[in-house]
């Protein structure tokens, strides 16, 4: 099974370096106006100049080690805009971009 992912910019070169701070460096780019970066195999997510749908992406990542990711993506300068812990412990770490699309990092509990 693949994923894209898909996310919707109005400032493609903006959105690109944002999007590399907080994912590191593209995998590929499709054409002038798409950035893909591979999360894991066959899973990818990409950014695509289309200004009129931008800023109602939502999704979350649910990675094995939260606070590991969180530290890099914080080493490429940027720093989330929410934090939350959920009664059973998980836990979710929110970016938004310029547009407000939001990208969720989720972890297990600690301990």
């Amino acid at each position: 099974m693949d994923l894209f992912a898909g996310i919707p910019v109005s400032d493609y070169p903006a959105a690109r370096e944002w999007y590399e701070r907080l994912f590191g460096p593209i995998a590929f780019e499709p054409n002038d106006v798409e950035a893909v970066w591979e999360l894991a195999e066959h899973r990818y997510v990409y950014i695509e100049h289309r200004p009129a749908h931008a800023g109602h992406a939502q999704h979350t990542i649910f990675v094995d080690d939260l606070d590991a990711v969180v530290a890099g993506i914080a080493d490429r300068g940027l720093e989330p805009a929410q934090r939350e812990t959920y009664d059973n412990g998980v836990r979710k770490i929110t970016y938004r971009d310029a547009d407000g699309n939001e990208i969720g990092f989720g972890g297990a509990p600690v301990g």
